[in-house]
């Protein structure tokens, strides 16, 4: 059945085509946050080992919202890894180190793009595709990650 909520069909196929998009970055930051769960050593390696599992835990809630929010609009969200790794705009290279400042470093910068993706989307999502929720949907997504990244960059003080 089509999707009759007042947004035109061109619309909600653009709104979903960046969201879609977001939520290959939002994956990729969560399987990165991973391997920082699953590799980091030193010191300080069981506090940061549950630190990186509460924020992929995070993301994977993001993950699912982003991808019901597609659905929402009546579109279909990607689902492969091979969709994820054609739409992301992040990468999966890393540092060499399993060491908390390497992961820490690697993963804020990750939050701080997908930050400022977020940002100049929320005026487009409103404005321009005439989808008020998917504009409060990222409003709130983006401070999510903005308390994620004080939480990474916290731990470089």
């Amino acid at each position: 059945m089509k999707t009759n909520i007042g947004i035109t069909e061109m619309n909600t196929q653009a709104v979903a085509n960046e969201l879609a998009k977001i939520v290959a970055d939002e994956f990729i930051l969560s399987m990165k946050t991973r391997n920082a769960h699953w590799n980091i050593e030193g010191p300080d390696f069981h506090a940061m080992h549950l630190f990186f599992e509460g924020q992929y835990n995070a993301l994977d809630e993001t993950i699912d919202s982003v991808a019901e929010r597609i659905r929402s609009l009546g579109h279909y969200a990607p689902g492969t890894v091979t969709e994820f790794l054609e739409l992301t705009s992040l990468t999966e290279k890393r540092g060499n180190k399993n060491s908390s400042e390497s992961f820490i470093k690697d993963l804020l910068g990750d939050h701080e793009a997908i930050i400022i993706t977020l940002r100049e989307s929320i005026d487009a999502f409103a404005n321009k595709y005439k989808d008020a929720g998917t504009s409060d949907f990222i409003t709130a997504l983006l401070e999510a990650h903005e308390k994620m990244a004080w939480m990474l960059r916290a731990h470089l003080k």
